[in-house]
């Protein structure tokens, strides 16, 4: 069973109950089984390699000694602790579907929360890491010649890593001799390996670009030149950055903890990255510690020592430090977690610039390879191959002509990638093709003519696989790559009027479940009460949130922080509620679905231990408490429905029942206000 402790509870409650109440084995969506595309790789790495995820056996046996249960549903203290656990998997795994299926940023949102609450224990502490970099780009990035979106696209390259892993057996053994797991170890060995692969590569992948609110002004400042049509170079305006004490410095707590781990004595991350990188790569590379100590020190103050370019990388990786020396604290960082530094400060341009030179054929040494630092390689190559689907911001950016889309075949260790541009582009493409091909028959002198990023996949010297096969050894993970066109479908990204870059959503999020408190309650207190629900709570509460747009579109409306002339709403009416209720609850069964959920009230039936009255509050807690542990809900829908039959099912509930789909969302207007300023607007009446 792909989920050891659901699976365990129902058996429990088959026994105490004479019955199979559930839960459900929850399912992996269909296809996922064998087919070696990205979303079914992904998904069935998630769902079928990472059995036992963040178990914790010590605990299991004091709920099983005192009969109290650890774990958190909607309260504190009614599941498992490893039910709560086999749930939180879940979460991510249907999270990461969601977001395949979408690309969207608010998709992109969840993958994010959910690794945060699993591995750090606190979406909240460490939020500003991930909202920060969403503000700089959709506020900031207009201002640059070149820039495209990395939120989302962190999220794609968590997805690549994880599609990769689950299909290259080549990768997978180098990673367990890498970290030394046996490779004879049997199924428990192979769950130890996908589960640290998973916890490490996530924070490789997902965090190697937040330093992008530092690069950002850089470009800013630099593209005032360029805008002239003046390259970048001596006599360039340009800022460096100093003081990196706030950053780099180690406390007291970390100087003992990375002395325990390296045998030696340091004062920054920047000194603990240099020995690591020199370990890992210096002795191929030729370079010592302290050179790259040097390197690594000059790289934020002196961007003029390297073409006048500032590595965000540098930044992701002692922001991410610092983020992780606050969440989980000194003593529970390790080398795995330095690995995830490390390959964070390589991926930009350290690796490709300064170490192997990859674009000097006199100076070039040799590509990277998966034996030296998996997870460097592992994000390197996912870097460069993710290049579909990302917004541009950038003014030269938004003229390019980037992917779309992307098919992957990752079959036979290796990669086939067909790479799909937009199909209205077909002229721009016929006119470049019609160059290219006079330049290469002779007709025309000078270098080969390119259209960005079309031609480095169209052209004969297929530009952009020879330049990742000489940023990573490809000789166990060959590349394939063709390009096409196809028409582009703009209606999965659900885009609706209103506007806003959800920095809050999590302040939304905390309001609207503490919605029925005091006006004054502290903020403190709300998190905290919302902090006490389980992940997929949370994640349900975030998602009425994100949805809220779709519901105005529904009734003609749209939210914004612009002055508009609209009339504005402030209160919606029973009439508008009862148009995207509907919407709710939709959105509530196929959440519940998705998790696995099926309709039935056993919870509400089976009998009660003889001295507890079902009517008095301590049976109607263990009423909800058995809903939770069997996962079943008397308005769930079972099988295939339309939302034809879920808007039937909708009007045949309760008034008290209808309300709790609309009413609470008006509770969104005073959020909105209160937190991004943004004001609700009706569009004019037909």
């Amino acid at each position: 069973m792909a989920y050891t402790a659901l699976e365990k509870m129902r058996v429990n409650n088959q026994v105490n109950y004479g019955k199979d109440v559930g839960p459900a084995q929850p399912t992996l969506f269909s296809g996922g089984l064998k087919r070696v595309d990205l979303k079914s790789a992904a998904l069935r790495f998630l769902h079928e390699r990472c059995e036992e995820l963040k178990f914790d056996t010590a605990i299991e046996k004091r709920e099983s000694e005192s009969g109290e249960l650890q774990g958190s549903s909607i309260k504190l203290n009614q599941i498992p602790y490893n039910m709560q656990m086999d749930i939180n998997r879940l979460c991510l795994e249907k999270s990461l579907e969601r977001f395949i299926d979408s690309g969207v940023a608010e998709d992109a949102y969840d993958v994010y929360y959910c690794y945060l609450e699993i591995f750090f224990g606190h979406y909240g502490k460490s939020k500003k890491m991930v909202e920060l970099l969403s503000e700089f780009e959709y506020n900031g990035s207009s201002l640059l010649m070149k820039h495209r979106d990395h939120y989302s696209h962190s999220v794609y390259v968590f997805a690549l890593g994880l599609a990769i892993y689950e299909t290259n057996s080549t990768y997978r053994r180098k990673f367990k001799e890498f970290y030394g797991i046996n490779l004879d170890g049997g199924n428990r060995q192979e769950r130890k390996a996908a589960n640290l692969f998973l916890e490490f590569w996530g924070l490789t992948a997902l965090f190697h670009d937040i330093g992008y609110p530092f690069e950002l002004p850089f470009e800013q400042v630099i593209s005032y030149f360029e805008v002239a049509n003046k390259e970048r170079g001596k006599g360039s305006l340009y800022i460096a950055y100093h003081d990196l004490d706030v950053l780099t410095k180690l406390g007291n707590a970390a100087k003992k903890q990375f002395k325990e781990l390296y045998q030696k004595d340091f004062e920054s991350i920047t000194e603990i990255l240099a020995y690591d990188i020199a370990e890992k790569l210096g002795q191929q590379y030729e370079f010592t510690e302290d050179k790259m100590l040097d390197i690594l020190n000059r790289k934020p103050t002196a961007p003029n020592d390297f073409g006048y370019y500032m590595d965000h990388a540098f930044f992701s990786a002692c922001r991410l430090y610092r983020e992780m020396e606050d969440s989980i604290g000194a003593t529970g960082i390790g080398r795995m977690h330095v690995d995830a530094l490390s390959a964070i400060m390589l991926h930009n341009s350290l690796f490709k610039f300064s170490i192997s030179f990859y674009k000097d054929k006199k100076k070039h040494k040799s590509p990277l390879h998966v034996e030296d630092h998996p997870l460097g390689f592992m994000l390197m190559l996912c870097d460069e191959l993710q290049c579909w689907d990302r917004t541009a911001y950038g003014r030269n950016s938004r003229i390019e002509l980037h992917p779309m889309a992307v098919d992957f075949d990752f079959s036979g260790n290796a990669i086939h990638a067909c790479y799909y541009y937009d199909k209205m582009e077909q002229e721009k493409i016929d006119e470049f093709r019609k160059v290219y091909m006079a330049w290469e028959a002779g007709d025309e002198k000078g270098d080969a003519p390119r259209l960005k990023a079309y031609s480095d996949m169209a052209e004969k010297e297929q530009r952009f696989t020879s330049d990742i096969e000489k940023i990573v050894d490809t000789t166990d993970i060959p590349l394939h790559i063709v390009p096409d066109t196809k028409c582009n479908d703009h209606k999965n990204k659900h885009i609706f009027l209103s506007s806003s870059n959800f920095l809050h959503l999590y302040d939304f999020a905390v309001a609207l479940h503490g919605r029925n408190q005091r006006q004054d309650t502290p903020t403190k207190e709300l998190e905290r009460q919302f902090e006490a629900l389980s992940l997929e709570y949370q994640l349900s509460t975030l998602n009425r949130a994100k949805n809220f747009s779709r519901y105005l579109d529904s009734i003609n409306c749209f939210y914004t922080d612009k002055p508009v002339d609209y009339e504005m709403v402030t209160e919606f009416t029973p009439e508008q509620g009862a148009v995207f209720a509907p919407m709710e609850h939709e959105r509530w069964i196929r959440e519940h679905q998705m998790m696995g959920w099926v309709y039935g009230m056993d919870y509400e039936t089976v009998s009660l231990p003889g001295y507890i009255d079902p009517s008095s509050p301590e049976g109607t807690a263990l009423r909800r408490t058995l809903r939770e542990q069997m996962r079943c809900h008397k308005l769930v829908m079972d099988g295939i429905v339309t939302t034809e039959d879920i808007r039937d099912h909708y009007l045949a509930l309760s008034e008290e029942d209808q309300d709790k789909d609309w009413k609470p969302l008006n509770s969104m207007l005073k959020l909105l206000k209160k937190f991004d300023g943004l004001r609700i607007y009706q569009l004019e009446k037909e």
